[in-house]
């Protein structure tokens, strides 16, 4: 039995309006996520380094656009009750795109892939969109798995990419 309808096959290509993050990158982010990371590359605190000129100052971490993406302050809590239902109370795997709608409550991380454009900087505003790119089935020893490819792409506010990440979602 296929979990792919020709309703779910008509996601692949649905994409999110661009989504803001509630504020712009702040220094203070920036020196958590790097000692988050273990990366104490003087790049992301000390204009006066190396890295930091090359940058055109201080930058943030490639992998920070995916955290920048924060919930506002007054937003509701997206693991509540109201949360959209559907894939076993996980909703929408991405905001902005509509639920799967599939009977499958268990959920792994298939993996990620980054191709990283440039470095943000404090100040900027980092914006989202997300798209379906795949979705897909295979046959397990433990039954039916629905991979979903998502793609996120951060950019500036002005539109300038920063990062792109794929990410393979498997649902049983």
């Amino acid at each position: 039995m296929t979990h792919l309808t020709p309703a779910i096959l008509a996601l692949v290509g649905a994409e999110s309006a661009p989504l803001e993050a509630t504020h712009p990158v702040e220094a203070g982010e920036v020196r958590r996520f790097h000692h988050a990371t273990m990366d104490a590359a003087p790049r992301y605190w000390d204009p006066d380094s190396p890295g930091a000129r090359r940058c055109g100052g201080v930058v943030a971490p490639p992998g920070f656009p995916v955290h920048a993406q924060r919930r506002a302050a007054d937003a509701a809590d997206p693991l509540g009750d109201d949360n959209g239902g559907g894939l076993g109370g996980y909703g929408a795997l991405r905001p902005g795109l509509p639920p799967l709608n599939l009977p499958l409550n268990r959920l792994l991380n298939g993996g990620y892939v980054y191709e990283m454009f440039r470095y943000a900087r404090p100040g900027e505003r980092i914006v989202c969109r997300s798209r379906y790119k795949d979705i897909y089935e295979r046959d397990g020893r433990g039954g039916a798995m629905v991979f979903v490819v998502l793609e996120d792409d951060y950019a500036t506010a002005d539109g300038e990419p920063l990062l792109r990440v794929t990410n393979t979602m498997i649902l049983r």
